[in-house]
């Protein structure tokens, strides 16, 4: 292996990069600020930080934004939809559900316009028997409307597509052969499963995204061209593997949760290797805070999310709650006299109140520097060369202390306490209220912000101990260079066990897996490994709600020998019974769907070679007064990049380094393992 494999994070408020030398297994950091509205800005710059020749890069990873803010802020492309007659409203009426749970009226839009969906004669029955085959000249008709209309991406949307694409692919070829770009999508291209709205949505989603994600990558991979670079470009997916750039300008709603998806494979393998299977990770960015769970070494994966109300994505994703408590959230107090932390955000620009750029609204991260947890002298990101602690505290007692009647230490400590307490909550909602006991997890703070609150988690969750990545202010960018190449496919069945048709399964089964191996053939990279899983949705007739039943299937020179009915009803009685601690007596088990994996191991790095090199005394570099629980503690100051391997610190400390601060509060100890990531639990759990 030569050269450098880069990782980079678009997050809303920095850009985070890490690289990777091949050679030798070193690794370098930047974080500069991301750039608004074109994200690609702040990627070259933060390239360029570390790497002046772009020919030096083997591998470019993204984890990116882009398409999950063109989602939340309704910036995606002017779409087109032609559907079957009879189901122009799917997208409107989705579930029957609502916004708010009390009260009459929802005020949901889709993304697509009325009067730019438009229904054609044709039909497919459940069963896959074509009923009206498809009228091509008022397909060609409605595409041209649509294209007169000014839409830049057209979604393909028939029903029982699933069952038979035959009308729908006729329909999709007639719409290429004149559309004036590569922005069309088919729902049994992007999703052949049973359930005609989240079909449509994810497929409309997909079509509105198109022009922008595509468009945004392209700029990319043209200026990286531009500069030399001739390696392989990746974007992460939000199952947690890579895919190429033609497949993710073809895909985009794939990317919806790119970033964050990113950090928690990260996090899962630095937690594996350090020795602790059951994390519960916290990515504290500037504008939001991201936790997902990992359990015996495995993330928890969504068959499908709402990126927002009515916005349904169905594609397997790593689960992850996210709240809007960054280190840019706003607090403010409500007309009741209330103290709210965020959704708002002051992002990278203007910033903190300290940042001195513009903003005169407090925020975590001003909390954070008027109680002397933040250095003003050194912040993160390199831009500003010092932090304004008297215009934070000012705003402070502006917007919280007049209204609450508290003083400005007081107010700062209220911002936090409200902040600890809301990403409490999100740690709360993926264990306990999911049958996880907390004190069976470490937590694993990262994101710029994350180790400033590891200590309040462990005491307002219970947690048993936190594990402070080595660069946790770029684990996401860390995400990128370790994720695997990995492809889900899905067609649904619908069958009984007694009546399943082997070879017709065995059929998708072989295609999935010729798929998949045809993108990782494609893909320059080099594979340790590959794997290829299934698995069915599988219940009893009259239940809605399916099961994942995993498939234990030989693969023997690429061929696939499925598996047989008796083999399928054993594997769905032992997962029932895993789930429920029971079986139904005389129940009929029903096949809904087929989910395969098509995995591509990537060679990871040795983490050891992120581990300090230093030995000999410890000493801190410099203390100052740090604001803990109503009084101020003289607190030593550590360079946390410099200490040894089995350093021991007693808090209350702060261990400084270019991409995070991390706190050590009173009552803590902190241990550098082998890997030198940083281990805080309370001092009487330390000899």
């Amino acid at each position: 292996m030569s050269g450098r494999m880069i990782g980079v994070d678009v997050g809303g408020t920095f850009t985070d990069v890490f690289v990777l030398n091949e050679s030798d297994g070193s690794a370098s950091v930047a974080k500069v600020p991301t750039t608004r509205p074109d994200q690609s800005g702040g990627f070259l710059d933060g390239i360029g930080r570390e790497v002046s020749d772009l020919s030096k890069i083997s591998v470019v990873v993204h984890g990116t934004t882009a398409g999950t803010n063109a989602l939340l802020e309704r910036k995606g492309a002017k779409t087109g939809v032609i559907c079957t007659q009879g189901l122009r409203d799917v997208l409107e009426m989705r579930r029957r559900d609502r916004p708010r749970t009390w009260g009459l009226r929802g005020d949901f839009e889709p993304v697509v316009d009325r009067r730019n969906r438009l229904e054609v004669p044709e039909r497919t029955l459940a069963d896959g028997s074509i009923r009206t085959p498809v009228d091509l000249d008022a397909v060609r008709a409605a595409a041209s409307q649509l294209r007169d209309q000014g839409c830049e991406a057209v979604a393909i949307l028939f029903a029982n597509a699933f069952a038979n694409p035959e009308n729908e692919a006729a329909a999709v070829s007639a719409v290429r052969a004149i559309w004036p770009n590569p922005h069309v999508s088919a729902s049994s291209e992007i999703l052949p499963e049973i359930r005609e709205f989240e079909r449509f949505s994810t497929t409309a989603l997909n079509a509105y995204l198109q022009p922008e994600v595509s468009g945004y990558l392209d700029r990319l991979e043209q200026a990286l061209k531009s500069g030399g670079f001739d390696g392989e470009f990746m974007i992460v997916q939000s199952n947690g593997g890579v895919m190429a750039v033609d497949t993710a300008c073809r895909l985009p709603v794939r990317t919806a949760l790119s970033g964050p998806a990113a950090g928690v494979i990260a996090a899962g393998y630095i937690a594996e290797t350090a020795g602790f299977d059951n994390i519960i990770t916290g990515d504290m960015g500037g504008t939001s805070f991201d936790v997902s769970l990992i359990a015996g070494g495995q993330s928890m994966l969504s068959p499908q999310t709402s990126i927002d109300f009515g916005m349904v994505v169905r594609n397997p994703m790593i689960e992850i709650t996210t709240i809007g408590a960054g280190g840019g959230s706003i607090a403010w107090v409500d007309k009741g006299g209330l103290l709210n932390i965020g959704p708002e955000s002051a992002g990278s620009d203007p910033g903190p109140v300290a940042y001195g750029l513009g903003n005169d609204r407090p925020t975590v991260t001003d909390a954070n520097v008027v109680l002397g947890r933040i250095d003003p002298e050194n912040p993160i990101g390199g831009k500003l060369a010092r932090l304004d602690v008297e215009a934070a505290a000012k705003a402070i007692d502006t917007h919280v202390g007049a209204p609450l009647k508290l003083d400005t230490l007081q107010a700062a400590e209220a911002i936090l306490r409200v902040a600890n307490s809301r990403m409490a909550g999100a740690i709360r909602l993926v264990s306990i209220e999911r049958g996880f006991d907390p004190k069976r997890f470490a937590f694993m703070p990262f994101g710029g912000g994350g180790a400033l609150h590891a200590g309040a988690m462990l005491a307002e969750v219970g947690i048993a101990r936190a594990i402070v990545p080595r660069y946790p202010g770029v684990t996401s960018a860390m995400g990128c260079v370790i994720a695997d190449m990995r492809q889900d496919f899905v067609q649904t069945i619908n069958s009984l066990v007694s009546s399943l048709d082997e070879t017709s399964l065995g059929n998708f089964m072989q295609s999935h897996a010729d798929q998949g191996m045809a993108l990782l053939d494609a893909a320059r990279t080099t594979f340790e490994a590959r794997q290829v899983s299934f698995e069915l949705d599988m219940a009893y007739i009259g239940q809605t709600h399916t099961v994942s039943v995993p498939l234990t299937v030989t693969v023997e020179g690429g061929r696939v020998i499925p598996p047989t009915r008796t083999e399928i009803e054993a594997a769905f009685d032992a997962a029932y019974l895993a789930t429920f601690g029971r079986l139904l007596d005389k129940g009929v088990r029903r096949i809904l769907n087929l989910r395969s994996a098509v995995t591509g191991k990537r060679p990871k790095f040795d983490l050891h070679t992120l581990a300090p090199t230093t030995t000999g005394p410890v000493s801190a570099k410099s203390n100052r007064p740090v604001h803990f629980g109503g009084s101020w503690h003289e607190t030593a100051i550590y360079d946390r990049l410099d200490l040894p391997v089995g350093t021991v610190i007693k808090g209350p400390a702060i261990l400084e380094q270019p991409d995070t601060t991390v706190l050590v509060e009173p009552g803590l100890l902190a241990r550098v393992d082998t890997f030198g990531n940083t281990i805080i639990e309370p001092s009487e759990d330390l000899s």
